[in-house]
Formats: C-alpha cells, sequence, structure tokens
C-alpha cells in the first residue's frame, strides 16, 4: 500500500468526533479539522496558531475560555477573581431534567463553575479587566453566578481605574432560574453605569453566539462595541420576530456586519488582529502600563 493509499484509508475510515468548538468534523485522530465553511481541511496547529481562523475562508471556529484569556492577556499575567462562586438551584426547577443534573453535568464536561471567567490581566503592559463567557457551559446562559462575577469585575476594575472588557458568548438568560437570572440584567448595567461615570472605558466583543438578555443588557452597553466576523446577534430568533412582526426579515439581519451597517455594532475586528486592535484603543483612551501587580 502507497503512502496516499494508507492516508486515504485513514481518512476514510476515520471517526466523526463531535467537537464541543463547533460543528462536527472528520477529524480522524485529532490532527487535522476541516472547516465547516470551506471544508478545507488543516492541520489543527496551524489552525491553533492562527486563532483557530481558517485561512482559507476566515470561518472563525468557537473557541473556549482558557484560549480565549490566552489570545487577550500577556501571558502569565491572567489572575483570576472569584474562582470559588458557584451556582445553587434556589428554585428546585426541573423540565426533562433537574437544573442540579445539568450543573453537575455541566460542570464536569467544562472543568468549570458557571458559564464566565473573570480576572485582572495586562494586555501589552496595559492594565485590563477581562470577563470571558463560554458557550460550552449551558450555551453560556447567565445565571446569578454570571452575573455576580460580571459585576464584582466592573467594580474591582472602577475601584482600581482599569479599562474593562467583556467578551460575550451566550444564548442569553438561564431559564432554571427565572427572576433572579433577569435580576442580572440590571446589576450588571448599574455597575457599568458607575464605571462610566469614573470615566473608564467599557469594550464587549460580541461572538459567536450573542443573544437573549445579554444582549439586551451589557453586551450593549459598551463605549464601542466590537464583534467578530459573521457572528450571531440578536435579541429573539429569526421565526419569533417574523411571527410577531408578520414581516418577512432580510436574510442576514442578525450578523455583525448587517448591525454594523446599521450602526449597532461599532467595528468588527478578526480575531487575528483582536489583541493589537485592543491594545490601540485601550491606548486612545488613556491606559498606561501598570505600575504594580494587577490582582493582590
Amino acid at each position: 500500500m502507497s503512502l496516499f493509499d494508507w492516508f486515504a484509508d485513514r481518512r476514510k475510515n476515520a471517526p466523526v468526533v463531535r467537537n464541543s468548538q463547533g460543528p462536527d468534523t472528520d477529524e480522524g485522530d485529532g490532527l487535522w479539522s476541516k472547516c465547516p465553511e470551506c471544508a478545507q481541511v488543516v492541520y489543527r496547529k496551524d489552525l491553533i496558531a492562527n486563532a483557530s481562523v481558517c485561512r482559507g475562508c476566515g470561518h472563525h471556529n468557537r473557541i473556549d475560555s482558557p484560549e480565549r484569556i490566552r489570545l487577550i492577556a500577556d501571558e502569565g499575567s491572567f489572575e483570576p477573581l472569584d474562582s470559588d462562586l458557584s451556582p445553587t438551584d434556589p428554585l428546585a426547577f426541573k423540565d426533562r431534567r433537574s437544573y442540579a443534573d445539568r450543573l453537575r453535568d455541566s460542570q464536569q464536561t467544562t472543568g468549570m463553575r458557571d458559564a464566565v471567567v473573570t480576572g485582572l490581566c495586562r494586555l501589552e503592559g496595559l492594565p485590563l479587566g477581562l470577563g470571558v463567557m463560554d458557550f460550552r457551559f449551558m450555551g453560556g446562559s447567565m445565571g446569578s453566578v454570571v452575573g455576580e462575577k460580571l459585576t464584582r469585575l466592573i467594580e474591582e476594575a472602577t475601584a482600581r481605574r482599569f479599562p474593562v472588557l467583556i467578551v460575550c458568548a451566550s444564548g442569553g438568560a438561564r431559564m432554571q432560574e427565572g427572576m433572579l437570572s433577569l435580576m442580572q440584567m440590571a446589576k450588571i448595567s448599574g455597575a457599568l453605569e458607575r464605571h462610566r461615570r469614573a470615566g473608564l472605558l467599557y469594550l464587549p466583543l460580541l461572538t459567536h453566539p450573542t443573544t437573549g438578555g445579554v444582549t439586551a443588557s451589557f453586551a450593549m452597553l459598551g463605549d464601542l462595541i466590537l464583534a467578530e466576523p459573521k457572528a450571531l446577534i440578536g435579541f429573539a430568533g429569526r421565526r419569533v420576530i417574523e411571527q410577531t412582526l408578520r414581516e418577512k426579515l432580510p436574510e442576514g439581519f442578525q450578523t455583525a456586519e448587517y448591525l454594523q451597517d446599521h450602526g449597532f455594532v461599532d467595528t468588527i475586528v478578526p480575531r487575528t488582529e483582536l489583541r493589537s486592535t485592543l491594545a490601540t484603543l485601550l491606548r486612545l483612551h488613556g491606559a498606561v502600563p501598570a505600575a504594580l501587580p494587577v490582582a493582590s
């Protein structure tokens, strides 16, 4: 058997691996990845080295919170905040499964306590309060812990006079916590208003997808609203809106590009250019290198 035949046979019989970062792809032994948009097969290490962006078509694959932090923060500078906060089940909620079971499964699968990681870091030496939502944990839904951690992050950044960046990736409010989840919208927004009154910069980065109560609150309250290319951004789903308005909506009306054209997004930033863009914005708004460690 030739080398080509051996490789073709391995590809033909390779299992389909379910990838939490995006659609199912034929990845074989994990060394290769196929782009869900252009079907180009690339060496997985090369894809990761390019911030998980396809070099062929520019498709931005979904990435988890540790990878996102690695791409934004200076190496070794990220200091997590409130990492011990864990969700509870105050309503004893149960649909097809109990909320407690869903939480336990998500925690075991992701190694996270809830759907957001917060902390202080440096970006090209500049201080930054950073919150990163992770879609792997119950669709990045916003429960009480997500709201509390983001509020505490903003308050800590306000006290230290740090700018704040929140990377949004969420299906919206967490229905299993009912009104307690919806209250987080007001709580985070209040903290952001105090941050604004202190004359400090807040930047949300809208990634795929950013929807529901997250879009209806802190995702759209930035001094500058950034988005990744082709990110799905909206409040309700297309079918719900069309049934409510009784109108046919244009194609792509919830993409980052459409929202930029209509004034809801300030700029679209490819992931490979994110660090340099953020550093430029921070410097333009007066950020200087931190003289002291960013966290005690």
